[in-house]
């Protein structure tokens, strides 16, 4: 069982008899009382993120969360559908609330990480940083390069993100998935997904 004091980002545990990840944990001290923690988290099935104030009294239950590597063929009408990558007649869809802000990264063919709770695959991760190809770029402005500026760029998955001024049209770019940001523009030849899933 888990202490309220171990419910540290990444860590998974059953709340309400569904299996929930910790995004963030904050110690909080209460004036002539104990210590709570208040925990945003994350419901691997819904994707609903809540927030919830535990005691030190409460008593959490690990999950182990299977992983099993998945391929992402397309998205239609609000779901993103995906088959087994050992065994592509095997598929499965999830919405873009179930995978959360992450969905707007992933490419046809990409390979996710599903996984998998109680023998049945209840959603995916994407690796933590992905590479992807920019096709629209507005011209960087000289004047503003000094001064470290941004701009707006159009990804081949049709999200928009800020990059530095001298990214241009063609250019692959390395995007963290767990901040929606630019890392960096990778070594010539990178062009492809980075592994790295949780």
């Amino acid at each position: 069982m888990l202490t309220y004091f171990e419910l540290r980002k990444g860590v998974k545990f059953i709340l309400d008899e569904e299996p929930c990840e910790v995004l963030d944990f904050e110690q909080i001290k209460m004036a002539q009382r104990r210590s709570v923690a208040r925990v945003k988290m994350r419901n691997l099935i819904t994707g609903q993120v809540l927030e919830k104030t535990f005691q030190q009294s409460d008593k959490f239950e690990e999950v182990e969360i299977d992983k099993i590597d998945l391929k992402f063929l397309y998205f239609n009408k609000g779901n993103y559908y995906f088959c087994k990558l050992e065994n592509p007649s095997e598929r499965f869809s999830f919405t873009e609330v179930q995978i959360g802000e992450s969905a707007k990264f992933l490419k046809t063919g990409q390979v996710v990480q599903g996984l998998v709770f109680n023998n049945k695959i209840i959603n995916i991760n994407l690796p933590i940083k992905v590479h992807l190809k920019v096709i629209e770029a507005p011209p960087g402005i000289k004047g503003d390069r000094a001064q470290g500026g941004t701009k707006v760029v159009k990804l081949e998955t049709n999200t928009l993100v800020n990059v530095p001024l001298f990214i241009k049209e063609g250019d692959i770019v390395e995007i963290n998935t767990e901040t929606n940001e630019y890392v960096r523009r990778p070594p010539a030849g990178g062009g492809k997904f980075v592994s790295g899933a949780n």
